[in-house]
């Protein structure tokens, strides 16, 4: 991602101000994200694709014929599926809108703005039953013009060479995080257990919190690189970058199959806890039971606890020339990742048709997601490496599209073999 010369000097704890707001504003916009996705499928599968609510939501009848024509009949639990997976995945599909809007018409600043705003209106859409179609809508194209250009707000921050943008980065994904884990603790508890709107008005909430705190920061924020954009000479690629860019294209496939899998923590994991775990915390001894949408936070929090000891495990590994490349990285992130599917498995087996302790589950959060810091960020990585830098951001957007063919289409597809207990 290039810089600019021009990006603000004042610091905050050693880095830009600017780092600060983007910081705080994607902390609440993902708090906004993941308390939706903590209860989309449980009030669609539930609650709204039932009989006696269903029948009154726009373009139901449209969308449930389109999806039945690539899958034949639906009942609401895979039909519920489809839409999440179509949903988390369009969410991913369109920050190549964003960027490409965001370079050639109106700048990172303002494209991202107007994505906070839309998304405030499809959160709070949710609240009414018959526009679930219209706010996710919304949701996904506010999220496709947000997304890219916030990321891209970060390296602009940094001047060419900073040795400090790499912590930058760092710092930025913890916000990530923390919004991650804040949002099925909050949005998700109240959707589950005092209405559901009451979660998706939460949700809304998050977004008005990020627009006031994006506004105020708003001069704090690195200039836009339209002017910059425009006076860079447009050469073709040589023979190695081609090469570089098939390389990564390549990679798009087997990165998507991991999504896949991955995204299944808000699918048919979150259908498990539900229906087929024992969430009491000690039975028999401490018997309040785990909320369902309280599992969607263990997968953040052990990012936390796991990162500094997985960076320092790498940084001692390197002293001794013995860390592992990027690509190695990435297996062993596929490695673990079926490892954790097959814990699951296990446990399932085991207990037969009764519900199998919650503690199963936490040890599926913590094998899948050490298997997403080795896989997730050093993709990103990889793709910043080998891209060629005149088309490194394109690069960067198709760094998305497994998110969108994987953690989305594929992974909704795979959750309609879910079968109802």
């Amino acid at each position: 991602m290039s810089s600019i010369d021009s990006a603000p000097k004042k610091t905050w704890f050693g880095h830009p101000r600017g780092l600060t707001v983007l910081f705080c504003t994607e902390m609440w916009e993902r708090f906004s994200y993941y308390g939706m996705r903590a209860l989309l499928v449980l009030y669609l599968a539930k609650y709204l694709l039932l009989p006696g609510h269903v029948e009154g939501v726009l373009f139901y009848p449209q969308i449930k014929a389109f999806f039945e024509m690539l899958a034949g009949p639906l009942n609401p639990q895979p039909l519920a599926s489809l839409i999440y997976g179509s949903y988390t995945g369009l969410i991913y599909a369109t920050p190549l809108l964003g960027g490409w809007l965001a370079d050639n018409v109106i700048g990172q600043r303002k494209t991202a703005m107007i994505g906070i705003v839309m998304m405030a209106f499809g959160h709070f859409m949710m609240a009414s039953e018959a526009l679930l179609f219209p706010a996710l809508t919304l949701l996904i194209f506010g999220g496709g013009l947000f997304k890219t250009n916030t990321t891209a707000q970060v390296g602009m921050l940094y001047a060419p060479g900073d040795a400090r943008q790499d912590r930058g980065y760092s710092i930025f994904y913890v916000g990530v995080n923390l919004g991650a884990f804040i949002a099925p603790l909050v949005a998700g508890t109240l959707g589950e257990n005092v209405g559901w709107h009451y979660g998706f008005g939460a949700a809304g909430v998050g977004m008005i919190i990020a627009f006031i705190l994006y506004l105020i920061g708003w001069k704090h924020l690195p200039p836009d690189g339209l002017k910059q954009r425009a006076n860079t000479a447009r050469k073709p690629l040589t023979r190695a970058e081609w090469k570089s860019v098939g390389a990564l294209i390549l990679l798009v496939l087997p990165i998507a199959l991991w999504w896949a899998c991955y995204e299944q923590q808000g699918n048919i994991i979150a259908l498990f806890a539900d229906a087929n775990t024992d969430r009491r915390l000690i039975p028999g001894l401490i018997d309040w039971e785990i909320p369902v949408t309280w599992f969607q936070a263990f997968n953040p929090f052990i990012i936390f606890a796991f990162t500094p000891f997985l960076l320092a495990l790498w940084t001692r590994q390197a002293r001794t020339l013995r860390e592992p490349n990027s690509m190695n990285k990435i297996l062993y992130g596929c490695l673990m990742l079926t490892a954790s599917y097959v814990v699951i498995a296990y446990a399932s087996w085991q207990g037969g048709a009764g519900k199998i302790s919650w503690l199963w589950l936490l040890l599926y959060f913590l094998i899948i997601t050490t298997g997403e810091i080795y896989s997730s960020p050093i993709s990103q990585s990889l793709y910043s490496k080998v891209a060629p830098l005149r088309i490194a951001s394109l690069m960067i957007a198709v760094n998305f599209l497994p998110n969108f063919i994987g953690g989305g289409l594929m992974q909704g597809w795979l959750g309609t073999f879910w079968e109802d207990p």
